[in-house]
């Protein structure tokens, strides 16, 4: 499995509420195999994570959502929480960056909430993912096959399902970076 991904760069999109160790784990884990991470929000400066049901740590936004260019980014990382993906899934802005990532075959990585956004995205029909496990039905409802498994991946397409999992989502995020383009996979028009 490769584990240098130096030169690469990812865009880690999150806003406030987002589980703490859903976008801690892999900033720092990304930035030790080489990557260039940035944070993009739906705005610049600090956001706050959710930690053992309390608020936790600020981070700092580096880029608003609207400035991102896809261009700028080899990958994607979606991290969950409820609040997080809820606030940004009905964001046509955020809807047209994931989209971007897919059409481009760019790697993606979703972990617990975060492959709702995915569905608002208009992406997961045809997918095999795995998610937490109440939003289930919502994936499924929107075209994607879902199974309870630590690590799913679907031609770089990576989810897993809770912070438990987040070694194993790590290591494979980072092996799907390294391997590069994963070729166009749009879905079918209409897919939501």
């Amino acid at each position: 499995m490769a584990s240098d991904i130096s030169g690469k760069k990812v865009a880690i999109l999150a806003t406030d509420g987002f589980e703490q160790s859903e976008l801690q784990q892999p900033l720092e884990k990304l930035r030790a195999a080489g990557a260039d991470v940035r944070l993009v929000s739906l705005k610049t400066g600090g956001i706050r994570g959710w930690k053992d049901k309390n608020w936790g740590d600020e981070f700092q936004a580096d880029v608003a959502v609207t400035d991102a260019r896809l261009e700028d980014f080899d990958a994607l990382v979606l991290p969950g929480g409820v609040m997080n993906p809820d606030r940004l899934r009905g964001e046509e802005s955020v809807q047209r960056f994931v989209r971007g990532f897919f059409d481009a075959g760019k790697t993606v990585a979703a972990i617990c909430h975060g492959p709702w956004i995915l569905i608002d995205a208009g992406v997961v029909k045809g997918r095999h993912l795995t998610s937490y496990a109440s939003i289930r039905k919502d994936l499924e409802n929107a075209g994607a096959t879902w199974t309870d498994e630590e690590v799913v991946c679907d031609k770089g397409l990576v989810t897993s399902r809770k912070p438990a999992d987040l070694p194993a989502f790590i290591a494979k995020t980072i092996e799907e970076i390294a391997e590069g383009s994963h070729g166009s996979r749009r879905t079918a028009k209409g897919s939501m």
